[in-house]
Formats: structure tokens, C-alpha cells, sequence
């Protein structure tokens, strides 16, 4: 050969070894930054490094680089992707461990109460009355029974105090009775923190608050209704006449509970999937016994994991990631329970508890994820679309970090690169 175009060659591979070593991190000074800086020095260093590659060998190359990253040397990770378009497992990493999964437990939830509920399910909390109405007095009884729906409001409340008024009724000699039996007298959730802002387990509830009767008799005489009775709790009896029905539907509950992750939209959800088991009162146990059978359709063995609560609250809940993209795969088979779930998760850069993350990239829009939150817990599970328009689900349950920032650092990360050619 030519000995200038050897000469040529030479250079060129000098020159290309020296720009592929200038993108990496020194070691040395890595190990002289804090944890937090010294992971955002090597994760930015990877986005230049591997988009070259096809896909989806670079995805698979940066998450391993991901990995490499000194948080991981006091903190755990299980993490798993699947090509739902080609049915194919596309990355996975201690996707066995159980771990807990904090507000990620309530995509089990709600893709165990859309299976065992349906698309069409509605929390409803009705009126009804006993005894007989003479000259515009009610002598008798009104029942407020409650089926758990978190969202009903000041405006459900007037509804109802214009269903009396519509009666020509003007005075209510009697009880007014507050019917919990929907669930159980469990006020708490098993393995809930004795100093968090738990949420209140009532099936009767006005604006989240216990209130209920007070409420209504209140507003009854702000309306000019005489009540001539007093408040108390019993079960409705056979017989009674129904006067109103205010209900919410099961995507309203969804979006709150998946979007802005509340707690108590996702422990109503829990006991509307006991309740559906036809058993009164509804109990935790109930639900967890269809949360199973949700869990054995989707190809694993319940057993292995520890169900406690609805909205991911308690740490009593030991999952793994496997299990939670099991969940996914399953929601992506059937449409009546993908279209909900899927619209109900927020939206990276875009609404819910993604709206600040991700920003610019090409995650921003695509990813539709559960976050969880929890003291040293940080995960992510939900679905994203890859630039080769592959659906893929994931998940990802970060424990034992320290440094919030960072758990969420990494998961995104894992999200660009998943979502970029």
C-alpha cells in the first residue's frame, strides 16, 4: 500500500481514539465528587456516546453504562423493558428482587380494578328514605349510603338537599343515618406510618372528610328544611324508598389517582375491587384475593409477592419489576383495560407528577408513567414508544437511595434512552 494513504489511515484512528477518550469521565475525578454531581457527570457523558448505535443495542449499552454509576455502590435497582410490539424482552437487570414499589403499587391496583370492574364501573352514594310523608313533614328516617367515591363534593351535597326539597318536604322528624357498610371499620391501611398524612378509609365521605351527616343536616336547614333528628350509623333496611343517586365515574377517580397520585382515590379503588367480590363489608383481604387472581393471569405466581395496600402507602408491599411489567403486558392485551390506564398516567413534561421531568427530550410527551415516592424509594412504571414506533412498557424501583434526586436522574435517563433513535 501507498505509504501516504497509510499514513492517512494512521492519523485517522489516532484522531478518532482521541475524541472517543475525551468523552468519557476520569475516574479519578469522579471519585473526588459528591455522589450526586459525580452521577450527572457520567450519565450526561453517555447520551453523547451511544446514539450511534442501532436499535436497540444503544438503549441496552447506555442503561448498562447507567448502572455502572457510583449510587449503585449503597442503593439497589430493579428494572425491566419489554418490546410489547415484538413481544420481546428488551433489557433487564434484578427485575426478580421484591422491592417496594411505594405509588407504583397503584398501577396494580388499577389494572386489577379495571379487569375485575370494568370500563363502565361508578362510585355511587345514594339517598333513600323510610317512613311516610304527611302535610310536607317526613316522619321517618333518610339514609346516606356511601360506596367510597372520594370525589363527591359540595355540589353532590346540594343535589341531594334539593332531592328533599323536591318531596315538599320542609321538616324531617327522625334519624338521619349514615350507612358505612359498604367496607369494614378499618380506619387505617395495614403497614401505613403512624406520622404520615394517611388518608381517611370511610366509605361516607363529603370533600375527603368524615363529615357526612353534619354536613347534610347543615346544609338541609341552610336550605330552610326543619331537622328535628340527629345523626347516627346504621345499615339501610329493606324496603326504603330511593330518592337520589350521585355517582363518578371510574376514569374520574383514575385520573386523579394515577395522574396526581392520591391516596385515597387509589384506596377507594382497592375496596370497590373488594367490594366486587361480593362479600359486606368489604375488606383488604378481599381485594388482595382478586389482585391475585389479576396477578395469575398475567403468567406469575402470586404467592411470591406481598399485596398490603392499594395506593403503594404501606411498607408491607414487596413487589418486583417483573411483576409490574407483567401488569403492563397484560393492560396492553386488553383493550377495555389499556385505553383507560393509558390515558389516566401522566405524561412526562406534560401534566401529573411528570409534568417537570424529562422536559426537551425525546421522552417529553412520549412516556406515560406511574411515579412512587417513598423515604429512600424512588420507581417508574408505565409505557413509551421507541423512535422505531415499538411500543414498550417498563419498570423501574429504585430502594435504598439516599439522594432522591438521583433515583429520578437515573429513571429518566433510562427514558431518553428508550425513547431517542
Amino acid at each position: 500500500m501507498n505509504r501516504f494513504y497509510i499514513f492517512i489511515i494512521i492519523s485517522f484512528l489516532s484522531i478518532h481514539a482521541w475524541s472517543q477518550t475525551e468523552t468519557e469521565p476520569d475516574e479519578r475525578e469522579r471519585d473526588n465528587e459528591t455522589e450526586a454531581a459525580a452521577y450527572g457527570t457520567e450519565t450526561d457523558s453517555i447520551a453523547t456516546a451511544v446514539p450511534e448505535l442501532p436499535w436497540p443495542t444503544g438503549a441496552q449499552t447506555e442503561i448498562d453504562r447507567l448502572l455502572e454509576g457510583s449510587m449503585f455502590e449503597t442503593s439497589q435497582v430493579g428494572l425491566m423493558v419489554y418490546d410489547l410490539t415484538a413481544d420481546s424482552i428488551i433489557y433487564r437487570h434484578n427485575e426478580k428482587q421484591m422491592l417496594r414499589p411505594a405509588s407504583t403499587m397503584k398501577v396494580v391496583t388499577a389494572v386489577a380494578a379495571l379487569d375485575r370492574l370494568g370500563g363502565s364501573y361508578q362510585f355511587r352514594t345514594s339517598l333513600y328514605y323510610t317512613g311516610k310523608i304527611n302535610n310536607n313533614t317526613l316522619t321517618g328516617d333518610i339514609y346516606c349510603v356511601g360506596g367510597f367515591d372520594p370525589l363527591f363534593n359540595s355540589d353532590d351535597m346540594k343535589a341531594f338537599v334539593e332531592s328533599i326539597r323536591q318531596m315538599s318536604v320542609d321538616t324531617i322528624r327522625g334519624r338521619i343515618v349514615a350507612d358505612k357498610s359498604m367496607k369494614d371499620s378499618d380506619r387505617l391501611g395495614e403497614g401505613w406510618c403512624w406520622d404520615d398524612k394517611n388518608p381517611t378509609l370511610s366509605p361516607l365521605l363529603i370533600s375527603r372528610k368524615d363529615i357526612f351527616t353534619e354536613r347534610f343536616i347543615e346544609e338541609l336547614r341552610e336550605a330552610g328544611v326543619t331537622v328535628e333528628a340527629f345523626n347516627t350509623e346504621g345499615k339501610l333496611p329493606d324496603g326504603a324508598f330511593a330518592v337520589c343517586t350521585r355517582f363518578h365515574t371510574i376514569d374520574q377517580i383514575l385520573m386523579r389517582m394515577m395522574k396526581d397520585s392520591d391516596n385515597l382515590f387509589a384506596e377507594s379503588m382497592f375496596y370497590q375491587i373488594a367490594a366486587a367480590c361480593g362479600s359486606r363489608p368489604a375488606k383488604a383481604t378481599h381485594a388482595r384475593t382478586a389482585i391475585r387472581n389479576v396477578i395469575r393471569k398475567s403468567g406469575l405466581t402470586p404467592s411470591v409477592y406481598k399485596i398490603a395496600d392499594g395506593s403503594g402507602l404501606s411498607l408491607y408491599n414487596y413487589v418486583s419489576a417483573e411483576l409490574e411489567v407483567a401488569l403492563l403486558r397484560y393492560a396492553y392485551k386488553n383493550a377495555e383495560i389499556f385505553n383507560h390506564l393509558y390515558h389516566s398516567m401522566p405524561v412526562a413534561g406534560e401534566d401529573g407528577t411528570l409534568r417537570n421531568r424529562m422536559r426537551g427530550s425525546a421522552a417529553d410527551g412520549n412516556v406515560h408513567a406511574k411515579t412512587g415516592t417513598l423515604t429512600g424509594i424512588r420507581s417508574l412504571a408505565g409505557y413509551c414508544t421507541a423512535a422505531n414506533g415499538h411500543m414498550l412498557c417498563f419498570a423501574i424501583i429504585n430502594q435504598g437511595v439516599m439522594h432522591g434526586n438521583n433515583g429520578k436522574t437515573f429513571q429518566d435517563k433510562v427514558c431518553i434512552s428508550l425513547c431517542r433513535p
